[in-house]
């Protein structure tokens, strides 16, 4: 049974936990399994020091995004600046084995790989790019259809990687009928990816860059309230890899509740941190509707619920049967 209980937070805020379970030390008890209300650098301050296994931060892009209450437009100077200050965090409270996942945009990944890496001593395992349909439309560049997904450890010899939670089939087994294949199948790994369901001969969906749908507004997942919300099966395959049930999965940028509803239905302990009441209020309230195993939202292969571009629909409904033979013939000959 879910139990609830109010504590005063380390930002001297109000603030509720269900099934808490405190983090333990000489600095300030913060809880676990609760979303507490205030700015990310002062709550992974109050933390002890190498207690967090897994964080995975979404954190906003510096890009001019109309959130609740966060400035999106900062200096490039303040935002590296900012940015270097709850990064120096994250590496502080992860334990000497934790793993730290950052999704950013083109702006600023650059700067944030260099920081991490050369400046707060990260090792970058693998550079994932998460590939997405229903990007922002741009009319003077090419449209924006993916995001990055740096893996950085703290010890390259030593993280945890659970390899057979995030397996896929490979081509040996799909393709070519191989008694090579291994039977578990293989890891994700890297590619450059047009519109998968059209390439099926070219790409494959265990190729990563990864591609999971963007929660487009018209999507059953889609919250509505927080307009930059990941998915959870995307979210579910780095929580999977990268923590085991009981593991404490810490998201400092809140906002939608994604990261932490995932980490909940996947048996891991979690914590977050947001600035917007607003925002808090929703997630909250998003989090009490989940137990520990309950399904997650999103198709777990996204091609399978996205039609080919020759079996979609047409604003006129009048495509020439010539017109439709051309485009089978075009994505046969690749």
């Amino acid at each position: 049974m879910t139990r609830t209980v109010l504590v005063v937070n380390s930002f001297g805020l109000i603030d509720y936990a269900t099934e808490p379970r405190a983090i333990e030390g000489k600095k300030a008890t913060m809880e676990r399994n609760a979303l507490h209300l205030g700015d990310c650098i002062k709550g992974l301050a109050s933390l002890e020091e190498g207690t967090v296994d897994l964080v995975f931060a979404d954190p906003p892009f510096n890009i001019g995004y109309k959130y609740d209450l966060y400035e999106d437009r900062k200096s490039a100077d303040d935002y590296l600046e900012w940015s270097r200050k709850w990064i120096e965090q994250v590496a502080r409270v992860l334990k000497p084995n934790g793993t730290f996942w950052l999704a950013i945009g083109d702006d600023f990944a650059a700067e944030l790989k260099v920081l991490a890496q050369r400046d707060l001593g990260f090792c970058c395992r693998s550079w994932v790019i998460w590939y997405y349909t229903f990007g922002v439309n741009c009319t003077k560049k090419f449209s924006r259809s993916h995001t990055h997904l740096f893996h950085f450890v703290k010890n390259p010899k030593k993280f945890t990687f659970n390899a057979d939670a995030i397996r896929v089939p490979s081509a040996r087994q799909t393709v070519y009928a191989d008694e090579r294949a291994v039977a578990g199948g293989r890891l994700p790994d890297d590619t450059w990816v047009l519109r998968p369901q059209d390439a099926d001969k070219s790409f494959t969906p265990d190729e990563s860059v990864w591609y999971f749908p963007r929660v487009a507004g018209t999507f059953k997942e889609r919250l509505g309230f927080h307009g930059c919300q990941m998915p959870e099966q995307l979210l579910a395959r780095i929580i999977r890899v990268s923590s085991n049930p009981g593991d404490l999965v810490i998201d400092p940028f809140g906002g939608s509740g994604s990261t932490l509803s995932v980490a909940k239905k996947l048996h891991r302990d979690w914590m977050g941190f947001e600035l917007s009441k607003n925002y808090v209020k929703k997630v909250r309230t998003r989090l009490e509707a989940i137990e520990p195993g309950d399904a997650l939202q999103g198709p777990e292969n996204p091609l399978l619920s996205a039609p080919k571009t020759k079996d979609g629909k047409t604003l006129n409904g009048n495509i020439s049967k010539k017109k439709k033979a051309d485009e089978e013939n075009l994505f046969d000959e690749v």
